[in-house]
């Protein structure tokens, strides 16, 4: 005998609003309808009614986790559009503040995935490491969650303490290879919680089009910033993480080594950033874009997100498209859980690291 169970859309399972209804014969679930929708924040329609100046700190509060990640995506946009060619120093910048967005949201995540499980010392411990970061990200921008980092031509504030920078990458590099990996990789209880648990196959994510961390988890090996370089990351050397089990311990340990090497990488932008300005000249104080349609791709924490950028000549843009990784990896958890226990589901869910926020724009 089969039943229907609604998680959601207001649940103590989710993290936002979005509702899930799971058919269930026993405690094993065997299908599962996605429901979202449930806000709906007008964020493209504003954009359309704004300058572009205004659209800046309009698109970073898509999302809270991610917002450097969309004022920067909106830019490069942009600055297509104008022919503007970013200086070097600003470009290093810019990719310092990507990769401590994504130890920011791979910290959160890896935090929230512990407390699910059932580690709460190692949520506080991913919880202070968080702080650090945060710390490091107020101490660059000056706020600790929409930095307000990123203009047309560069970036607005300078990195002038590099050795600051390196002492925190530092100081979370050795957590994380003394505590953190080593429970999520080789702890007999993270095991039996996640191991086999929530499996999607490289053939469902190549034919959903999932993205990110969660596709490279399922055997694709995938990433924007090696495969569509953007910002200096072709200067840069790196690896792209893979796992190919497509569980939830494959989606931690592609998310635990991702924060090794954007360790990496903030040693190598510290170590090499050039001198130069911060920004180039956009020419006026009230931007006026040439009509045309300008895209952008960039490798977010979550994966993939892409802005279309249609101009008409005037200081307000005529369309303004948004894709966010969470809309392409949403169709994922209807899979992932079919043949799991109800009791895992929370987990899975949140395995797939959703931003209902920004699906919901």
């Amino acid at each position: 005998m089969s039943y229907r169970i609604p998680i959601g859309p207001f649940h103590p399972a989710l993290e936002e609003p979005y509702k899930l209804d799971l058919t269930c014969e026993g405690e094993i679930v065997r299908g599962a309808e996605l429901h979202v929708g449930f806000n709906f924040r007008d964020i493209e329609y504003l954009a359309e009614r704004r300058n572009y100046q205004q659209i800046i700190s309009l698109v970073e509060r898509v999302c809270g986790i991610c917002s450097n990640v969309h004022s920067l995506t909106f830019c490069l946009s942009v600055e297509r559009l104008l022919g503007l060619k970013v200086p070097d120093r600003a470009q290093y910048i810019r990719v310092a503040m990507c990769e401590l967005e994504r130890l920011h949201s791979h910290i959160l995540w890896a935090g929230i995935a512990a407390k699910l499980i059932g580690f709460k010392t190692m949520f506080m411990t991913c919880f202070a490491m968080r702080e650090k970061v945060m710390d490091m990200l107020e101490a660059i921008s000056g706020n600790r969650v929409n930095y307000g980092m990123n203009c047309f031509g560069g970036v607005v504030r300078d990195i002038t303490d590099t050795s600051g920078v390196l002492s925190v990458v530092d100081a979370i590099e050795k957590e994380l290879v003394g505590s953190v990996i080593p429970v999520f990789t080789t702890n007999t209880t993270v095991k039996s919680r996640c191991a086999g648990i929530g499996v999607l196959t490289r053939e469902q994510a190549q034919a959903m089009g999932i993205v990110g961390p969660l596709a490279r988890a399922s055997g694709v090996e995938q990433d924007l910033r090696r495969d569509a370089s953007y910002l200096v990351y072709d200067r840069l050397k790196f690896e792209v993480q893979v796992q190919t089990d497509g569980d939830v311990r494959a989606r931690l340990v592609v998310r635990a080594l991702e924060l090794i090497e954007s360790c990496n990488i903030l040693r190598q932008v510290m170590r090499d950033l050039p001198e130069g300005p911060i920004a180039a000249s956009t020419g006026a104080p009230r931007l006026k874009v040439p009509a045309g349609t300008a895209v952008a791709r960039i490798e977010a924490p979550r994966g993939e997100v892409f802005y279309s950028v249609t101009a008409n000549g005037t200081d307000m843009p005529k369309r303004v498209k948004i894709r966010t990784p969470t809309f392409a990896n949403m169709p994922a958890m209807q899979w992932a859980v079919l043949g799991a226990q109800l009791s895992d589901a929370p987990l899975i869910q949140a395995s797939i690291d959703p931003c209902y926020s920004c699906t919901d724009r």
